[in-house]
């Protein structure tokens, strides 16, 4: 067995390795950037290696850095994480050179499968159902335009170095084949620093599934069930799930046995995904095979209690595999929820800063038998860099069955308090409590077809807001009485609290009455309907769970002007308590505009614009591409919102902007 790992990555994966090496009495080594120098893994970590600037081509992406931390710490071996060197051949190979082990597959298989294009290839020859399209490499926009009209649209223009969603693009037409092919290039260009692009159909209605693989260097190879990644934006997955709810054991057969055949067709050893897309009728064609670690490897670990990066660590050093095909089990259903530095409210744009809270829910097994995880590389009081992919950690939960995995993650969704930062956390909660998500009637397009207009926050309902209405009642009573008991106020100026007041919750209102009870606070309302509420919340708190005719609410809660912000399964509203006289007169008060800011294109993320295409004095149309701007290794197309003509360009290609700065004037 080794005796000193070094990681080669960064953040929660690179803390997820330090965790199984430290449990197998392995030493660990960190290499930091500059972005990371106060990062988790590196305090986590036994050693620490500073490899280069912030900037990942200049750090984790170069090979020669690594090698010299590798050499000045005396590591035996070298686990890549997903991403950045990962699925780099050339670095399996350095290492191999300098007598260093790879706990990864063998050089020869991460450069076949790394490839989209010869993947294909081998994959057809392999036996395993392939998508139709294109596999030679394509020079130009007009030629990627008419091998897409040839294939049929709508078609998928794809880096073929590419992962993580990043150089794909979708295109349902001739110009949209030319605007996909020139951002998928440069996205792949600058994510992987390889631009070929390759183009096949693009199946409708699909869903993402995928076959976790691992083989020993024996030639043993086994799977282990199937994961659902269908819950996608931007070809990026953000919830995922073991097993499927759609597949049945016949498919799960067939799957499992072609990814086996393909991995033994490249001599594969290691983890691996063969990853498929799969139609309404379960037909399912190879996409692409991901020679790492992927990053929703936990779900697979929860349903089959195998810890993968142990078993990488073990084949790596030479150990055959401990367990054979019939000795895999699926038990009960995980689900994980990707946590992402993006502002749902501004279409999921990236965002940057520091986590002045972050406090996860608890781990480990609950009294019900369920179970909680966090995977995570940061801790309160991090900076969220420009730098590097927006995840900040991936919630998972495990229980019996899907519908009691969901509503444990709701209730962790709940129960995870992060403030800072523009995060997912609402949108998560909308989709756990989402009707069509909760019968797994799932495909790639869910959130395209049930968010068309981006997410706005969940719609509270009449009942909901009245749970809303009482929680807030509960605290302003609390405070009420807590200020009543200041000392020093003079006698006959004691305050004097109301029973009587309205909360105002969006367009609700409920006069309602309130008073304390053995059990806790009832508010009763102009009905004669009573709510009482037990809590165990306390001024200043920011998160409290409410009980609540049998009910528990697990409410987050924060001053707002003159108001409490309430946060609940994907709700997020201001609620306002005041006395029957002041909700009256606050009804009547106009409400303030926001800035007219039509005549402007504000940068919608912190990033670095890489072009502006067009110049002052230009009429542009709606539609036309304006500016592309680039943040965590993503780029963004900015597009004219009507027709207008460009008074002034107040940003330079290059520039790094702040989200809201302006690039563009019309007149």
């Amino acid at each position: 067995m080794f005796k000193k790992i070094l990681t080669a990555n960064r953040g929660e994966i690179a803390c997820r390795v330090i965790k199984t090496a430290r449990k197998l009495g392995i030493s660990t080594v960190a290499v930091y950037s500059d972005a990371d120098r106060d990062a988790l893994h590196v305090r986590q970590a036994d050693e620490a290696v500073h490899i280069g600037p912030a900037a990942s081509a200049q750090s984790y992406l170069r090979i020669a850095n690594i090698l010299d931390a590798v050499k000045a710490t005396g590591a035996d071996a070298v686990h890549p994480g997903y991403g950045f060197l990962s699925e780099n051949a050339n670095f399996a190979e350095a290492l191999k050179a300098e007598g260093v082990a790879f706990i990864g597959p063998p050089p020869v298989a991460i450069e076949a499968m790394g490839d989209k294009i010869t993947s294909k290839k081998i994959a057809a020859s392999a036996g395993v159902s392939t998508v139709p399209g294109h596999m030679g490499l394509i020079e130009d926009a007009e030629e990627a335009a008419r091998i897409a009209r040839e294939i049929g649209f709508p078609v998928m223009i794809k880096a073929s170095a590419g992962g993580g969603g990043k150089g794909m693009r979708i295109a349902w037409n001739e110009e949209e084949a030319r605007e996909s092919f020139h951002s998928s290039r440069n996205e792949a260009k600058n994510s992987f620093g390889d631009d070929r692009i390759f183009i096949e159909k693009f199946v409708t209605e699909p869903r993402h599934i995928e076959i976790q693989l691992l083989g020993d260097q024996y030639g043993n190879i086994v799977y282990l069930g199937e994961r659902e990644c269908s819950i996608q934006r931007r070809n990026q997955k953000i919830i995922e799930e073991a097993p499927s709810p759609f597949l049945d054991e016949a498919t799960r057969h067939a799957m499992g046995k072609q990814a086996v055949a393909l991995a033994k067709a490249v001599g594969y050893h290691s983890a691996g995904t063969v990853e498929f897309i799969v139609d309404r009728d379960r037909n399912f064609y190879f996409l692409e095979m991901n020679t790492r670690l992927q990053v929703e490897h936990p779900v697979t670990e929860l349903v089959t209690g195998i810890d993968l990066v142990e078993e990488m660590i073990r084949v790596a050093a030479g150990e055959k595999l401990r367990f054979g095909q019939d000795d895999v089990r699926l038990n009960g259903w995980a689900i994980e929820s990707r946590l992402y530095a993006e502002d749902p409210y501004r279409n999921f744009l990236p965002s940057i800063g520091r986590l002045i809270r972050y406090r996860p829910p608890a781990e480990g097994i609950r009294a019900d038998g369920s179970l909680i995880r966090n995977d995570t590389g940061v801790v309160e009081g991090s900076e969220i860099s420009m730098h590097y992919d927006p995840m900040i950690a991936k919630l998972c939960t495990w229980a019996p069955d899907r519908l009691s995995a969901i509503q444990v993650m709701g209730a962790a969704l709940d129960d995870f308090e992060v403030e800072g930062i523009g995060h997912n956390l609402p949108f998560l909660s909308a989709v756990m409590e989402h009707r069509r998500f909760r019968e797994g009637r799932l495909s790639t397009a869910f959130i395209a077809e049930e968010f068309p207009d981006g997410f706005a926050g969940v719609a509270i309902n009449d009942a909901d807001a009245r749970r809303l209405a009482a929680v807030a009642a509960h605290i302003n009573w609390k405070l009420q009485h807590r200020n009543a008991l200041i000392s020093g106020a003079m006698d006959n100026h004691r305050r004097t609290i109301s029973a009587k007041c309205v909360v105002t919750l969006d367009e609700h209102f409920f006069p309602v009455a309130v008073r304390d009870e053995e059990d806790g606070t009832a508010v009763t309302f102009d009905d004669g309907s009573c709510l009482t509420i037990a809590s165990d919340w306390l001024p200043g708190r920011s998160h409290a769970v409410f009980a609540i005719g049998g009910e528990t609410l697990s409410v987050k809660s924060a001053p707002s002007g003159t108001g409490y912000r309430l946060r609940w399964r994907g709700m997020d509203v201001v609620a306002h308590v005041r006395s029957p006289r002041v909700s009256e007169l606050a009804r009547l008060m106009p409400k303030k505009r926001p800035p007219d800011t039509s005549k402007l294109l504000l940068c919608p993320m912190p990033g670095v614009v890489t072009a502006i295409a067009v110049s002052e004095g230009e009429p542009v149309e709606a539609g036309q591409v304006l500016a592309t701007v680039e943040a965590m290794k993503m780029e963004n197309v900015l597009r004219a919102e009507r027709r207008a003509t460009v008074k002034r360009i107040a940003a330079k290609a290059g520039a790094s902007l702040a989200v809201d700065e302006p690039i563009l004037e019309f007149e």
